[in-house]
């Protein structure tokens, strides 16, 4: 089927709205780079203050959470699309079962 003047018009118009969304998104990237202040602030702000251990801890916790949050997200996500492909296929062996189709053989083991 090829598209029509109005799907390439739609299509061009996406593209473009694309490519406007990532030159700006690298402009903002760009520009926050400048003010952004790291690590280096902190451990000099740690050495000038009394009582540090508080202060100690709770960078280790934070540091310790930023570790974690790839795994988390990556986790959830995977658990997510698990969930998916499990209710996918529950509702094919429903109407696999409903509809009085014959088994013959899981479709799903690739045989």
């Amino acid at each position: 089927m090829k598209p029509t003047s109005d799907q390439k018009r739609i299509n061009r118009r996406r593209q473009a709205l694309s490519s406007v969304a990532l030159i700006a998104a690298v402009a903002v990237v760009l520009l926050a780079a400048q003010t952004a202040s790291a690590c280096p602030s902190c451990k000099a702000a740690l050495a000038n203050q009394d009582g540090k251990g508080d202060l100690v801890t709770g960078m280790m916790y934070s540091i310790l959470f930023m570790l974690s949050m790839p795994f988390a997200i990556f986790g959830s996500l995977s658990g997510y699309f698990y969930h998916l492909v499990r209710r996918a296929r529950r509702e094919e062996d429903l109407k696999r079962a409903a509809g009085g189709e014959p088994a013959t053989g899981d479709s799903r083991s690739g045989h």
